[in-house]
């Protein structure tokens, strides 16, 4: 899986113009599901988003996570962060998961997030065209990838 961890003042998230999911402080993900992707890959970003510790604390030092500031998610499915566009101008998406995979993965992301104590878990509508309006903080965006997650670091 691979997800996009933007830090926010605030989000929310519409689809076909219907406000589906607003959050305050916390954090916006986009998260895309690959082919072999499993539940233990979103079990390990869920637990780096909820752990991160990407917050400033009292001397301003990025020293809190999430759930040390009780903050929020926002969490949007977004197949296009397999998009691969190493060849020609059109992005191949054949890296992506399939849509009913894609699916059952986002749903259960959701779950392991909530299940990990996060206050309040907003969401996009899988596979619907989504308008995103967000403040960034900092900015602090952050890429993550579960297949890297046993790779030595380097």
């Amino acid at each position: 899986m691979r997800m996009v961890y933007q830090r926010v003042s605030r989000a929310a998230v519409t689809a076909d113009g219907a406000l589906t999911g607003t959050v305050g402080r916390g954090a916006m993900l986009l998260l895309g599901v690959g082919p072999q992707d499993t539940e233990e890959d979103g079990a390990w970003l869920a637990k780096k988003a909820v752990e991160l510790r990407v917050f400033e604390d009292d001397d301003g030092r990025m020293n809190r996570s999430l759930a040390d500031i009780d903050g929020e998610l926002l969490v949007v499915s977004n197949f296009t962060l397999y998009g691969d566009c190493r060849r020609g101008r059109r992005p191949d998406f054949t890296g992506a998961g399939t849509p009913a995979q894609a699916k059952r993965l986002y749903e259960r992301f959701l779950e392991q997030l909530k299940a990990l104590g996060v206050r309040r878990v907003e969401a996009g509508v899988f596979g619907a065209d989504m308008a995103i309006d967000m403040v960034a903080d900092g900015p602090v965006t952050l890429l993550l990838d579960s297949a890297e997650r046993h790779a030595p670091r380097r």
